[in-house]
């Protein structure tokens, strides 16, 4: 923005441009004066000008929307559910969006829903607020988790012709909460705890478009039992419910195995 504004006072060496640069961006500032370097006709002044205009226009109404937001938040009776928010069990530290009110909607969202749906891996305040806005949080129509992510078209959709299976995947649904949870999903592939193994692990089976899909099925699940238990989230049940699974897989081998007379015996974990 000091850039843009220099500009249009006049100024044209690309170097003292290029020293009003953002301490933020890492590129070279010898690098950053090639960009200002060109022909400043008046027609382009003209439109740049404007944008800016309009630019800081729509950031005015949205300072003044934050505001009234805020003004309603902080009602005594809203701020005394605000102060009765759980301890946060994600590792890293809350980072504010660019387009995140200038309030503390992550308490907002809290009196709203009951539950801290922020803490989930993936989950920012304007996923969560993008989850409320659009089915509320009462999740009671849906029958199950799974009415749930099949209405979000997050679940796999068979095509079936005369016994033979035609086609195998998600259905085009245009939903904007499938589309929050998709980016919340993208956001997993470094992050260190089950969600983000979850994610890696499809990946590297299905792909990473199948992988995306099956990771926002999983976060779906976990906001509709977060909504309707109203419990917090905790990633000691999904890592249990993960080794309840595996050991049905055991049983079921174990049988068969038996029939033909053989037994099978557990190997020692590999070492990382």
């Amino acid at each position: 923005m000091r850039i843009l504004d220099a500009i249009l006072a006049g100024e044209r060496d690309p170097v003292k441009l290029a020293i009003l640069c953002h301490g933020t961006v890492r590129s070279p500032r010898a690098t950053v004066a090639k960009s200002p370097e060109g022909d400043y006709r008046a027609e382009h002044l003209f439109a740049l000008r404007h944008s800016l205009v309009g630019f800081r226009f729509y950031q005015k109404l949205i300072r003044e929307v934050d505001e009234e937001l805020e003004d309603d938040a902080t009602h005594p009776t809203r701020r005394r559910c605000a102060d009765q928010m759980p301890p946060r069990t994600k590792k890293c530290f809350y980072q504010k969006a660019g387009n995140e009110p200038a309030f503390d909607l992550k308490a907002e969202l809290f009196r709203i829903s009951g539950v801290d749906l922020t803490d989930v891996p993936g989950i920012s305040a304007i996923t969560a607020h993008t989850i409320l806005t659009e089915v509320g949080p009462d999740l009671s129509r849906f029958r199950n988790a799974s009415a749930f992510a099949s209405w979000l078209g997050l679940c796999p959709d068979k095509k079936v012709s005369g016994g033979k299976v035609l086609y195998t995947g998600s259905r085009k649904v245009k939903n904007r909460i499938a589309m929050a949870l998709r980016l919340g999903a993208q956001c997993l592939y470094h992050v260190k705890n089950y969600l983000g193994e979850y994610y890696r692990k499809m990946k590297w089976r299905l792909g990473a478009p199948q992988a995306l899909t099956a990771t926002a099925h999983k976060l779906a699940r976990i906001v509709f039992h977060m909504l309707i238990t109203k419990e917090p989230y905790n990633e000691s049940v999904l890592v249990k419910w993960d080794q309840q699974v595996s050991i049905r897989s055991e049983l079921r081998l174990r049988s068969p195995a038996a029939k033909l007379g053989f037994d099978l015996i557990p190997t020692a974990e590999p070492q990382p």
